[in-house]
């Protein structure tokens, strides 16, 4: 390949890359007020078999304390932080460090949306990248609100089942704008690995973990962040 063939291919590169750039750019921001119409977790499910449950409500159409919940299991510093938990970054690396057999998770609630929303799951330090680059955009342009209502909207809560509104009317034949403490811990406690930690009937470890969470929300309710995303 001469040097002028190797320059226009590198030129082609770059703009390419400046056009997947200012795509996603167009994307996050069309997303803050537009659900998206589907995301690669939702599609691999389907393909799996595991079929496609999902339907977005406004946030308002969310109990409190579904809200309350999926904080106090999955990001208590959710309200505090710029979309990284420093902190729970650096007790996760030195519990890889140590080699134990379970690494801690430290992903916030905007690092999993930016994961399930934008991206595909996956530990490569190029999906790493763009997670990061990701989260910090959604915190960015989007705020709190619409990161925390995204999020309940798209986690996986069973196997093909997306959101708590579809997770809701699956297990406690409501709304989720009507799920009681009770249920909603419930429905959190499933979120680490929602394909074998059932709800109903409720698994082992559900059954030892949502008691937990339930605590965890009585502490975290009267912090005065975290009121600003219940209201």
């Amino acid at each position: 390949m001469t040097s002028t063939s190797l320059k226009n291919w590198l030129r082609k590169i770059r703009k390419l890359l400046v056009i997947l750039i200012l795509a996603q750019f167009v994307y996050i921001f069309l997303l803050k007020w537009v659900d998206p119409p589907i995301t690669i977790t939702q599609l691999s499910n389907w393909a799996h078999g595991y079929g496609l449950k999902r339907d977005y409500v406004d946030l308002n159409q969310m109990s409190p304390n579904i809200r309350l919940a999926v904080m106090a299991s999955e990001d208590q510093l959710f309200p505090e932080h710029n979309g990284f938990d420093l902190t729970s970054i650096k007790d996760a690396l030195k519990e890889k460090n140590k080699r134990r057999k379970q690494v801690r998770g430290a992903s916030t609630i905007s690092q999993q949306v930016a994961k399930n929303v934008f991206l595909w799951q996956g530990r490569s330090w190029i999906r790493k990248g763009l997670e990061a680059y990701t989260t910090f955009m959604i915190e960015l342009i989007w705020g709190k609100k619409r990161i925390l209502e995204m999020y309940l909207n798209v986690i996986e809560t069973g196997p093909g089942i997306f959101g708590v509104e579809a997770a809701s009317r699956k297990y406690f034949h409501k709304s989720a704008k009507k799920l009681y403490r009770t249920e909603a811990a419930m429905i959190a406690a499933c979120l680490p690995n929602p394909k074998k930690i059932r709800v109903r009937p409720p698994s082992p470890y559900l059954n030892k973990r949502y008691p937990q969470i339930l605590a965890q929300m009585d502490n975290l309710e009267p912090d005065e962040g975290v009121q600003k995303l219940l209201r």
